[in-house]
């Protein structure tokens, strides 16, 4: 795997990112989300930091069951995309905010169906709302980007439903906390942390 360090597609990468003007009402917040954004090791390293996530899940979505398989996604062919499922406490953490870090520091959301090196359909930009409130949000996250013009390239990301999240393999499970000495991991995953760090230091553990 090879993903982009994000930023890339920013016109000011190190400017104010913007808030969503529209979020979910905190006693709307379902706390679970699933969100596309290439290679799921660094997804998870990015997501696995903030504060009030209390769980993610590398997987795929998009396709179906016989698969929803490392091997079988690899092709490029099956419809499905590299996700993550992130399970977290609307009190400390909203589903807008989990998308603000998914566009900011997460990936690069003006590649489509690709990451950096990583090209195909499997790691492609999406969110795949888990009702119509997350729908709406995320719809009206977008557009306020696109207009914002922070990006220089339009935005890429697609809004997909979510028939079923299949959880991916268990030696993908916290790889990059697993494996910090792997020339990937230290090139690609940990740019991403630091950035993270740098952008959102209160949002972090």
């Amino acid at each position: 795997m090879h993903c982009e360090i994000p930023g890339l597609g920013l016109s000011s990468p190190d400017g104010n990112f913007p808030d969503p003007a529209l979020d979910v009402p905190a006693g709307e917040d379902r706390g679970e989300a699933v969100l596309a954004g290439g290679c799921f090791w660094c997804t998870e390293a990015v997501y696995a930091r903030l504060r009030g996530v209390t769980e993610v899940l590398p997987g795929y979505a998009g396709g179906d069951a016989d698969t929803a398989n490392y091997e079988a996604v690899c092709r490029g062919d099956t419809g499905h995309a590299e996700v993550v499922r992130i399970a977290y406490d609307p009190a400390q953490i909203s589903f807008g905010q989990l998308l603000k870090v998914f566009f900011a520091v997460a990936h690069d959301p003006t590649q489509r169906d690709r990451q950096g090196n990583d090209v195909g359909r499997q790691y492609r930009s999406a969110i795949f709302p888990l009702d119509g409130v997350q729908a709406r949000v995320a719809r009206a996250y977008i557009d306020q980007l696109q207009a914002s013009g922070i990006f220089r390239l339009p935005i890429a990301t697609t809004l997909e439903p979510l028939e079923t999240f299949f959880v991916a393999e268990a030696w993908h499970h916290r790889y990059a906390e697993r494996n910090p000495g792997q020339p990937y991991i230290r090139a690609v995953s940990t740019p991403k942390v630091e950035k993270l760090a740098k952008a959102f230091p209160e949002r972090l553990r």
